[in-house]
C-alpha cells in the first residue's frame, strides 16, 4: 500500500472540496497535524475516521486505499488487493506490538527488582524504603497490565480444540493460566477450555 500516493490523493481531494486541513480536523474531531501526517505519507487514517473522511472527500474507502478513483470494472480486483494489503499491515503492526510487549514487561520487571534491591540493602529511612517498594509495585503493575493489554489485542488466540481464532476479553487473558503466550481459556465458539496459542493471522 503506497502511503505517499494515498497522502497525495487525500490532499488533492481535500483541495477539490475546497477544504483546509483544519476544516477536516474539526469535522473529524482530530488535530490538523494528523491530516498533515496523512498527506505527507507518514501514516494512514485509522479505521474509525475513514468512513467520515471518505464522505467529506466524496470518495469510497476503496478509492482511499488505492490512492486514486477506482474504475467500476476494476473495483472488485482493487478491493481484493486492498484487503490483502490491509491484512499484511495489521500483521506487521501486531508483530511490532508483541515485540513492544516484551520490552514493557522486561523493563517494568527489572525496574521493580532494582527498586526492591535498593530498598532492601541500602541504608535509608523507613519512609523512603516504603516509598521505593510502593513505587516498584506500581511500575510493575502498570507494566504488566499494559503488556497483557497488548497481548490481548494484537493478533488472535487459536482454540486448541476447534481451532477457531478470536480476540478474547482482557479479563479472560488476565486470569488465564499461561505458558508464554499460550493461555488456558474457554473458546467462545465451542465453549471448551483448552490451551489457546497466540497467532498473528486469522
Amino acid at each position: 500500500m503506497d502511503q505517499i500516493k494515498i497522502g497525495k490523493f487525500i490532499q488533492e481531494k481535500r483541495k477539490e472540496q475546497k477544504l483546509t486541513q483544519n476544516d477536516i480536523a474539526e469535522r473529524l474531531n482530530i488535530t490538523d497535524r494528523a491530516i498533515s501526517k496523512w498527506e505527507n505519507g507518514y501514516c494512514l487514517p485509522d479505521s474509525g475516521t475513514m468512513p467520515e473522511l471518505c464522505k467529506l472527500l466524496n470518495i469510497s474507502i476503496n478509492d482511499l486505499f488505492s490512492g486514486e478513483i477506482v474504475d467500476m470494472k476494476d473495483n472488485e480486483k482493487k478491493l481484493e488487493e486492498n484487503l490483502l494489503e490491509m491484512a499484511k499491515l495489521k500483521e506487521e503492526k501486531d508483530k511490532q506490538l508483541l515485540a513492544l510487549e516484551y520490552v514493557i514487561g522486561f523493563t517494568a520487571s527489572i525496574t521493580f527488582l532494582i527498586l526492591i534491591f535498593v530498598a532492601s540493602y541500602v541504608e535509608m529511612g523507613t519512609w523512603l524504603r516504603i516509598l521505593l517498594i510502593v513505587a516498584g509495585g506500581i511500575i510493575l503493575a502498570f507494566g504488566v497490565g499494559n503488556a497483557i493489554k497488548i497481548e490481548q489485542t494484537a493478533g488472535y488466540y487459536e482454540c486448541g480444540k476447534c481451532h477457531y481464532k478470536y480476540v478474547p476479553t482482557y479479563q479472560s487473558v488476565f486470569w488465564a493460566p499461561h505458558m508464554g503466550r499460550t493461555r488456558y481459556m474457554k473458546c467462545p465458539k465451542c465453549n471448551q477450555k483448552s490451551w489457546n496459542k497466540k497467532v498473528l493471522t486469522k
